[in-house]
């Protein structure tokens, strides 16, 4: 049989077996090995070499330290405050405090990151008053699950740090890159409930006068600026030195990290407790990337083994598809499999197989990592397998239906693909800072 047939089984066979359920970082690797040993046997000896090659990047031990600032900064409640008294800051405006959601969202987006520590804070918070004001519940389960997906475009984001590192692309100029598309994205959300609430403004009711002065009576002006304080002086830390020059993402995650212990324990709720609970799920969230990423290493080396990159790049030149078209193809491919897979997933197996024949076209490839971070913001939405909505289904009230919160996606992924579109069509966008 021709290798180049072994590499597309190869290749079926890992998705069928990632739709049946069973690990990705197992499913990558261990599929690979076999079809290795059996098949090109003599690549397996530089497997040791590409793996310690992986591992020892540098761009990647970021992921950890974001990751476990983002943690620190839920667990620490400074996420609980600033969506409280965000909440009362708009209270008084029809829609008011689905704009605070989208306010904290990219706020907390901008200094941590993590989706699932913003969806399930903001869920656990906000969800609930939104249904007692009567809001509709669609449209409160949308706004609070993409507004938690912005950490996924908005730097510093894992998706644009793995991203750069499989691409080759500088995780800082990913960061730079990402600000502008990430903004127009927030301000297609605050338009978005404008008009909604223009249309149908009983179903995003204000806050009753009585409830916000209650609220106010107790220094409230100081804890509106300190809520705001916390989250802007890791914002300035973290994404100021690297835009400065100042500091790499790395050196700039570990700032990151450091910063949200010290206003931990400046709010007096650093203990060894939040910090052993952080440090734990961290290192289980940082081992599944690391497990995931060592399978894929695996992958591409038996998939390169077999010819398998060789026929894509064959195929794709006999077809006479131009460039742009290619990118279109590649765009929905990676869409419909946000459908079903991770984004870690995607990034692992996709990106690699796609980025050759990208750099063959002559593609910016800052252009390309930035389509695709948009892109894969859509699979935390997009059902049967939408983190985000599992993420927020968790911690809803039993009165929320599954069918709801799908109605209530739809608008933002929506507002998502413009947004694709947009930067798909004026590139430039990507270079505005």
């Amino acid at each position: 049989m021709n290798y180049e047939v072994i590499a597309l089984i190869l290749f079926a066979l890992i998705f069928l077996f990632l739709l049946s359920g069973y690990p990705v970082a197992f499913v990558l690797g261990g599929l690979s090995v076999i079809f290795g040993i059996l098949f090109v046997p003599d690549f397996l000896d530089f497997l040791p070499l590409r793996i310690m090659g992986t591992i020892q990047n540098y761009v990647l031990l970021s992921v950890p330290l974001f990751v476990f600032m983002g943690l620190v900064l839920e667990k620490s409640g400074i996420a609980e405050e600033l969506l409280t008294s965000m909440g009362v800051l708009f209270g008084r405006v029809k829609g008011g405090l689905a704009y605070s959601v989208v306010i904290v969202g990219t706020l907390l987006a901008a200094s941590t990151g993590i989706v699932g520590a913003t969806v399930i804070a903001m869920g656990l918070i906000s969800l609930p008053v939104m249904l007692r004001k009567n809001y509709s519940v669609p449209l409160a389960t949308g706004i609070i699950v993409s507004s938690g997906t912005l950490g996924q475009i908005i730097p510093p984001s894992v998706i644009l740090v793995l991203l750069g590192s499989v691409m080759n692309v500088p995780v800082g100029d990913l960061f730079k890159a990402a600000v502008v598309p990430g903004l127009f994205l927030v301000a297609c959300y605050i338009l978005f409930i404008f008009v909604f609430s223009l249309v149908w403004p009983d179903k995003v009711p204000p806050l009753p006068k009585e409830e916000i002065d209650d609220y106010k009576k107790n220094r409230y002006v100081a804890k509106l600026l300190k809520s705001f304080l916390y989250p802007m002086v890791l914002i300035v830390s973290v994404l100021g030195v690297i835009f400065s020059g100042i500091a790499s993402p790395t050196e700039a995650a570990a700032v990151g990290a450091l910063g949200a212990v010290i206003l931990t324990l400046v709010q007096k709720k650093l203990s060894w407790s939040l910090l052993k609970s952080v440090s734990v799920e961290t290192t289980h969230l940082t081992s599944m990337v690391f497990m995931i990423l060592i399978g894929a290493t695996t992958f591409s080396l038996v998939f390169r083994g077999l010819g398998g990159d060789k026929m894509l790049v064959d195929m794709i030149e006999g077809s006479n598809l131009a460039p742009h078209q290619f990118l279109l193809l590649v765009m929905v491919l990676v869409f419909i499999a946000g459908f079903f897979i991770d984004f870690i997933e995607i990034i692992f197996i996709i990106v690699p197989i796609v980025s050759p024949i990208f750099a063959k076209f002559h593609m910016d490839p800052l252009w390309i990592g930035i389509l695709l971070a948009l892109n894969l913001q859509t699979s935390f939405l997009t059902p049967p397998f939408g983190f985000a909505l599992f993420y927020l289904k968790g911690v809803a009230p039993p009165e929320v239906k599954t069918s709801d919160m799908y109605r209530g996606i739809v608008p933002f992924i929506m507002i998502q693909l413009l947004i694709l579109l947009m930067v798909a069509f004026f590139p430039e966008t990507i270079r505005l800072i």
